[in-house]
């Protein structure tokens, strides 16, 4: 029997970056529902990105995730001798398979201070350093860069949005957790935990304490209990689609004794 055999599992992914979680999760066993809980939309900005100047200038090009090289990969305009760093293997895979060698990142770990951790980091006063970033990410990388001294130049090339599910989206939902049909729900950034909160109806609400969550860090843990959800957190080793099902594996094994 496969180790996610019986188990459903909502994934709350971007659309466009949900499939590959989903098959790994379905090959495992796994019942799997999806529930986009965070939309991703590009922004233009070539005029930005113009005014930037030389990108030869700047000492490292921060991308903070894989969202940022999708809508950001093409400020580069395929100069590939460019000082690239990223945040967290995702990113890192991102940037290598559209062509680009990345020079810094994160030895352990896939966030901010993970990378803040990396020696290049560490002297970059006086430097200049520009961020391919979200629109309204965390601010951490930001700060801190600019308290040990970078110069700083920021592009914003997409913006999260919590999406407006329509009534019956809502209750099929509803449906599937009261059939306990789903036992485990995905939570991969604090953003996509706040906008499950704030979609769901009271039932939902009272559903989401009967269920597991795999989350990919002690931060997005703590952001559902400080939003009211009394449910247990099972903790990834990241956000990579591997670590949370093996996660759920790790889980469902010490629950059957195996």
């Amino acid at each position: 029997m496969l180790p996610l055999h019986g188990i459903g599992v909502l994934v709350t992914r971007p659309r466009q970056q949900a499939a590959a979680l989903c098959r790994l999760l379905e090959a495992q066993g796994a019942r799997v529902e999806r529930f986009a809980a965070i939309e991703i939309e590009p922004i233009d900005g070539r005029l930005e990105w113009a005014a930037l100047g030389d990108l030869h200038q700047f000492g490292l090009i921060i991308f903070t995730s894989a969202n940022a090289v999708r809508y950001g990969a093409a400020l580069l305009e395929q100069r590939r001798d460019l000082p690239l760093a990223a945040i967290g293997p995702a990113t890192a895979r991102a940037l290598n398979q559209a062509g680009y060698r990345v020079a810094v990142q994160s030895i352990e770990g896939a966030d901010s201070e993970s990378l803040l951790r990396h020696p290049k980091l560490n002297a970059v006063a006086g430097e200049r350093v520009l961020l391919v970033k979200g629109m309204q990410g965390r601010e951490l990388l930001e700060q801190e860069l600019a308290r040990r001294g970078a110069l700083l130049a920021v592009a914003e090339v997409y913006r999260r949005q919590c999406p407006q599910p329509s009534d019956a989206e809502m209750r099929a939902l509803e449906g599937r957790f009261a059939a306990h049909e789903i036992h485990a729900v995905t939570a991969t950034s604090v953003e996509i935990a706040a906008n499950l909160l704030a979609l769901a109806t009271p039932r939902l609400r009272g559903a989401f304490d009967a269920v597991h969550w795999v989350v990919p860090s002690a931060r997005v843990a703590q952001s559902l209990r400080e939003g009211g959800v009394k449910a247990a957190s099972l903790l990834a080793r990241s956000a990579e689609d591997q670590d949370l099902v093996s996660a759920l594996i790790d889980w469902r094994a010490g629950e059957s004794g195996a």
